[in-house]
């Protein structure tokens, strides 16, 4: 049986209404932001990940830093103690044993020194990549801090969308209401809207 002009303007406005319902549910679940958050979720993982190989070099490279530095005071003041020995001595033999380790002191200061020098740039360099990494964590976070937003943004105003088409929540259109009571008025099965607009999309598909 053929429908009336009027409910081919039914099946029609419904036609449409489940176009709009399918665009805005995937604009409710899959928002566009999304691949790139989730991209951007791997990179700052991995980029932590880095960021704790980095951090765990410069605190290696501090530590030894604050060992010469504490062998470096202690061969100092070793070396003053001697001095002050020498100064005082008037055995031949023992000035000539403190002038042999104050030598030795000498030179063992002197390597760690240098030794000190070295790991004092490693730990700039160390602490250069740090910051280095931690600008690229920031920066990724804040990225994907940002499209995350919009994304939110994105999926309320779908949500919105969706609850705004017609028959759908509470705001049904009276037309769908008057030809559902006409339909129920002639005898047909009392059915709610929403089971209507159903019937009405399997006749439509048929």
């Amino acid at each position: 049986m053929n429908a009336s002009p009027e409910h081919q303007r039914l099946l029609l406005d419904i036609a449409e209404i489940d176009r709009k319902l399918s665009r805005a549910e995937k604009a409710r679940t899959n928002p566009a932001q999304g691949p790139r958050i989730k991209e951007l979720a791997a990179q700052r993982q991995e980029q932590v990940r880095e960021l704790t190989q980095l951090t765990g070099v410069l605190e290696d490279a501090r530590a030894e830093l604050t060992r010469l530095e504490s062998d470096v005071a202690l061969v100092e003041q070793r070396r003053d103690r001697d001095a002050q020995r020498l100064a005082t001595t008037s055995s031949p033999k023992d000035a000539q044993a403190l002038e042999h380790e104050l030598a030795s002191l000498a030179k063992r200061q002197s390597d760690l020194e240098d030794a000190e020098l070295e790991v004092m740039a490693r730990v700039e360099e160390a602490e250069a990549a740090v910051a280095a990494q931690q600008a690229n964590i920031d920066q990724t976070t804040a990225e994907g801090t940002e499209l995350t937003s919009a994304a939110k943004a994105a999926i309320a105003a779908a949500t919105a969308e969706g609850n705004s088409c017609p028959g759908t929540g509470r705001r049904s259109s009276p037309r769908l209401r008057r030809i559902s009571s006409r339909s129920t008025s002639a005898g047909r099965h009392a059915v709610s809207e929403s089971a209507f607009c159903a019937a009405a999309r399997a006749k439509a598909a048929r």
